[in-house]
């Protein structure tokens, strides 16, 4: 039924592949507020082959806490890693146009910043397909990326980005200096929140970046998020959600200081953290430090009503959704992605409202989205089945996709933007 979470009788909750926190994950104090709970749900990212399809598919508790002690906003279940991103992940950083030119333009401000050269060594933690790096060996800067994902990792060795297919730890991080192979810049894009062992993770960015170098991190952040009720973003993949606030604690605990932030548009509302060895803070942080205290993002209070809002959200798609089947519309979405997986799934939004997916990842192409089993094509299928509404799940990049399908705009077709409220374009 539209509006339940998902339930199925080949899905069950796998109680040993996960584990509640009691304490926080980056201060270790017990206390947490619990503020969201969007109910079992499958992995985001665990799209399902036919075979998968006859087989017990696993869900998982998603609750959101806050931690009073340090500022922390963050999930309270932790589902075994190598679940989460060594079989079979689907993500390809590549398949976005945006995301590619995003990060060119990162990489390229870096190299002008850090005057970077053949002697310098660039490491990105999370590499996915080389998206990143490839900036830097087109340039003739040495590289080194880590990943867990097979997949990915080999895409990004294909195209001549070095890749140590594995999760970056502490003991890693050693292994690395024992070598000789410190870095001058450590890049870690959209990869602090995924990790369980927070601060073995920073510690380890700590040993591995030299004494004048520099950790250049993406992060979604926490205040855009509750201030744009995009819920669809919590999923067991993302474990925090970072506020400034939270961000200079956990760097501090570490002998690393968060000295300058630019704020991003990506991915709903990101922040772009330089943080280095020695405390230089820089007037962008102290600002929003102080915006941050002013309208309490670092109390329980500023999140306590999130939950009411996120019902509003749920109540107005399912109504529109379902009002516009009965008018005999068909209804497609754009889009396999892990915060789709979230909104589906919570929405309990299954193939008795949306016919069919389509996604430019070749990788999910005929495959079934989690949980609600929707079946996913190449995006080819909107112009051959021409259905009348089309909803966008990566609504972050609404106007990549817009653009894609001017021709299906032309001819009459209308898309569904869900965050933060429902409407129709």
């Amino acid at each position: 039924m539209p509006g339940d979470t998902v339930t199925n009788t080949s899905i069950g909750e796998i109680k040993d592949m996960s584990a509640e926190i009691t304490v926080c994950r980056s201060c270790n104090k017990p206390g947490l507020e619990t503020f969201l709970d969007l109910g079992r749900t499958p992995l985001a990212d665990r799209i399902l082959t036919p075979a998968q399809l006859k087989e017990h598919e696993p869900v998982y508790p998603l609750k959101v806490a806050f931690c009073p002690a340090c500022g922390l906003m963050q999930i309270t279940e932790t589902v075994e890693p190598d679940e989460l991103f060594c079989d079979d992940y689907p993500y390809f950083s590549s398949f976005s146009d945006y995301l590619l030119e995003h990060s060119k333009e990162n990489v390229l401000d870096v190299i002008e910043r850090r005057k970077l050269g053949a002697d310098s060594f660039v490491v990105e933690l999370a590499s996915n397909d080389g998206y990143l790096l490839k900036n830097y060996v087109e340039h003739g800067i040495p590289v080194l990326g880590i990943d867990p994902a097979d997949g990915p990792a080999a895409a990004a060795e294909k195209i001549g980005v070095p890749t140590r297919n594995t999760f970056f730890t502490k003991a890693l991080a050693q292994e690395l200096v024992q070598q000789g192979s410190q870095a001058d810049v450590i890049h870690g894009n959209n990869v602090l929140a995924h990790v369980a062992d927070t601060n073995g993770f920073v510690s380890g960015m700590a040993d591995l970046l030299k004494d004048d170098g520099v950790i250049v991190i993406e992060a979604p952040y926490a205040k855009d998020l509750i201030d744009h009720c995009e819920f669809d973003t919590i999923y067991h993949e993302h474990l925090c959600y970072f506020s400034v606030t939270a961000l200079n604690n956990l760097f501090r605990q570490h002998g690393l200081y968060l000295n300058e932030i630019k704020q991003l548009s990506v991915h709903g509302g990101s922040l772009r953290l330089y943080v280095e060895k020695q405390e230089n803070m820089g007037q962008s942080v102290k600002d929003l430090l102080a915006l941050e205290q002013a309208e309490k993002v670092d109390k329980i209070d500023f999140y306590r009503d999130f939950s009411t809002r996120v019902e509003k959200v749920k109540t107005a798609l399912l109504e529109l959704l379902t009002e516009l089947k009965s008018q005999g519309k068909s209804i497609a979405a754009y889009g396999a992605a892990a915060k789709g997986s979230t909104l589906i799934n919570y929405m309990g939004i299954g193939t008795d409202l949306i016919d069919f997916v389509v996604d430019r990842n070749i990788h999910k192409q005929g495959r079934f989205m989690p949980g609600q089993h929707i079946p996913i094509f190449a995006p080819e299928k909107i112009m051959e089945e021409r259905p009348d509404y089309v909803l966008i799940l990566p609504w972050n990049v609404t106007d990549e996709i817009l653009k894609q399908q001017q021709e299906y705009r032309d001819q009459g077709g209308k898309f569904i933007v869900p965050i933060p409220e429902p409407k129709i374009i």
